[in-house]
């Protein structure tokens, strides 16, 4: 079963990337439509937007660069579970949107970051360093 051993090493890793550019992707996309981003923050009631934009570009582009290159993965991957939960919170707030037509679309991308969550719980028992 040494094998299994190999795929579990390689999974580790391509599946901590993943999340990483999964965060990475989102948080540069945030620098290039920054007034974009923090008006829909508003919009949505997120407290303190104008901190908490830039703390969130921050958090999302060295958190992701941490999962992708396997250092403090237990801190990076606790921390993006809060701001993703906190994010589905805000942003997805699909129960605020009833007979909207994107509601559907707001409860997909919900359960969608409570995946992500969960990922990264996993992620954070695995530290490896």
């Amino acid at each position: 079963m040494k094998w299994l051993n190999k795929i579990d090493s390689f999974s580790f890793v391509v599946g901590r990337s993943l999340l990483g550019i999964y965060f990475i992707g989102p948080g540069l996309s945030k620098v290039f439509s920054y007034a974009a981003t923090l008006a829909l923050m508003k919009v949505k009631g997120v407290p303190f937007s104008s901190i908490l934009l830039p703390a969130t570009i921050i958090i999302q582009i060295f958190g992701g660069l941490l999962l992708i290159l396997g250092r403090n993965l237990r801190e990076a991957s606790l921390i993006l579970f809060g701001l993703t939960i906190t994010i589905n919170i805000f942003i997805h707030n699909f129960w605020t949107l009833s007979g909207d037509p994107t509601q559907a679309h707001e409860v997909q991308n919900f359960v969608k970051n409570l995946a992500i969550g969960a990922g990264l719980l996993v992620l954070a028992t695995k530290d490896k360093n």
